[in-house]
């Protein structure tokens, strides 16, 4: 049963990028990225990590999306402003078929593990708010706060050019 919605969630997950790249209209194509995002989230139940499973719901599924819904239609952007790409697809197959290796690599390194049994793929306690915060703020603090200060950086920098545009 784990096995079959596992292959619905990934190809919605697949399904959702595909039109995300592939559609010319921005709504359509944020409709595509909310489908990654709630099948992503579906994945994380799966591996009984509760804590990110909620936190893919709530800020991206919520808050991100919503935002992103709410500037396009805010903006309006019409098809006429959209930028012309006429090679967008044979970008896209090139890449496809870059990728091919690499993803062949892969299936045959998932076919050749032989003790399926006793493979576990997670920790007992993997997703638990316990072990991330202990894991983030013990091996990762320094990555951490560089984030956060790049992140209130972009911040101050957005404020600074919306300031100049609204004196100019």
């Amino acid at each position: 049963m784990a096995d079959t919605i596992f292959l619905i969630l990934a190809l919605l997950a697949l399904f959702g990028a595909g039109s995300m790249i592939t559609l010319s209209n921005t709504v359509h194509s944020a409709l595509g990225f909310i489908i990654t995002v709630l099948a992503l989230a579906g994945l994380y139940a799966l591996l009984n990590a509760s804590f990110l499973f909620m936190v893919q719901i709530i800020v991206y599924a919520g808050a991100i999306i919503a935002l992103l819904l709410f500037v396009i239609m805010f903006l309006n952007i019409q098809q006429s402003h959209a930028p012309k790409e006429p090679s967008k697809y044979i970008f896209m197959l090139i890449s496809a078929i870059v990728i091919a290796p690499v993803d062949y690599l892969l299936f045959k390194a998932f076919y050749t593990i032989t003790d399926i049994e006793n493979f576990s793929i997670t920790a007992k306690d993997f997703g638990s708010v316990k072990m991330l915060g202990s894991e983030l703020f013990k091996n990762w603090l320094l990555p951490f706060e560089a984030i956060s200060l790049l992140l209130l950086v972009a911040l101050i920098g957005a404020v600074v050019m919306a300031r100049k545009k609204e004196r100019a």
